[in-house]
């Protein structure tokens, strides 16, 4: 068995979402993005946030903390994770100090911290784009669990918030229209914990990156770029730094990512195919997911394959396992498989994969049968 399979006593007790209100519609877009668009990814509408990263954080914390009365003081460690802050080596080229700063992912976790006043504990803060919950849960699981000897009584903190409209170009066919707006929490426990019981225990979490064709991501100044104003309304900023990517690559090379990241898993954990009942990989887009479940199949893996969460949300990168968790919480039962793919760092040739093993716990199966 593999170091990324190894025995970890973590659950997941619980998952909150914030979803920004503001809701912007395909209509929006007047015909600019694809004929196909709607079939390829399946999204109709994609939230907006006029609040940044930490705030929204903060929200879907607080939602956390209102759904199971989690005590902050409790907290033994925090995971913070964004696809939306800029990497460092593309801050320094195109942004000035004072922005720079701004985009510090430590710094964004020290904040969020503080907002809600958990108390003094390690912290992570990483990117990983769209496989950041497939690598926080990875760093919880053989890093901060071990490192802070949890007690059945705390609990590590995994946020993902994402706010990647306000770096896309909402002029641009390719990219314009995916992505939107969310912030999760996750709070996980020792299976033994009295104050937070799991209702999926933690089998197997990891992420890697590997060697791709091609350099499906990268970032860009441009001039004068289209954004939404709310009420339906457009605005030109008059420069932006934002995003571009190779669509027919990923659409390409996500499926296979997927497949040998559950492929993987399985290998690790010695779990055969036919034990997986439920498959929630990353929602990147129906067509994508359509693909990657001809793949999987291939593996022998019969179960359940999760599809169309992108409908009202849009593609919400990190944050789209959890909420595809959470949006089923009540209903998957047996041993359910997460795979993740996501573009490597910024003009690389490479691409992120990761999987995430979970099995429902055996009360929770009980209700899932009965229901």
């Amino acid at each position: 068995m593999s170091n990324a399979g190894h025995p970890a006593s973590l659950g997941i007790a619980a998952i909150a979402t914030y979803q920004p209100p503001w809701m912007l519609g395909n209509d929006w877009f007047e015909g600019t993005i694809p004929r196909k668009f709607v079939h390829h990814t399946g999204i109709l509408t994609r939230p907006i946030s006029e609040e940044d990263e930490v705030a929204m954080a903060v929200r879907a914390a607080k939602a956390l903390q209102r759904d199971i009365n989690c005590e902050w003081r409790n907290c033994a460690g925090l995971v913070f994770v964004s696809p939306s802050f800029i990497p460092r080596n593309v801050a320094c080229q195109y942004l000035d100090p004072v922005h720079i700063r701004h985009e510090q992912l430590k710094r964004a976790a020290r904040r969020f911290a503080h907002r809600i006043n958990l108390p003094e504990c390690p912290r992570l803060a990483i990117n990983w784009f769209c496989s950041g919950y497939a690598r926080a849960l990875a760093l919880a699981q053989r890093r901060l669990a071990r490192a802070v000897r949890l007690e059945p009584h705390q609990f590590i903190l995994v946020i993902n918030t994402n706010r990647i409209s306000r770096i896309t170009d909402f002029g641009c066919a390719q990219t314009g229209a995916l992505f939107g707006d969310m912030a999760t929490a996750t709070l996980l426990a020792r299976e033994d914990s009295p104050n937070y019981p799991a209702h999926f225990k933690l089998l197997y979490s990891h992420a890697e990156k590997q060697p791709a064709d091609g350099a499906f991501f990268n970032f860009h100044l441009r001039d004068h770029v289209l954004v939404p104003q709310k009420g339906g309304g457009r605005d030109f900023a008059p420069s932006r730094l934002v995003f571009s990517l190779n669509g027919m690559g990923v659409a390409d090379a996500a499926p296979r990512a997927m497949a040998a990241g559950i492929q993987e898993a399985l290998s690790a954990t010695e779990i055969s195919p036919a034990d997986i009942r439920f498959v929630v990989p990353h929602q990147a887009g129906t067509g994508i997911i359509r693909l990657a479940t001809i793949k999987i199949e291939a593996l022998g893996i019969t179960g359940e394959v999760i599809n169309g969460l992108t409908s009202g949300v849009g593609n919400v990168s990190s944050c789209s396992i959890p909420y595809a968790l959470q949006q089923h919480w009540n209903r998957l039962d047996g041993i359910i498989a997460c795979p993740t793919a996501a573009v490597g760092r910024p003009g690389m040739l490479e691409m992120s994969q990761g999987c995430v093993l979970l099995q429902a716990t055996p009360l929770h199966s009980k209700l899932a049968t009965a229901a």
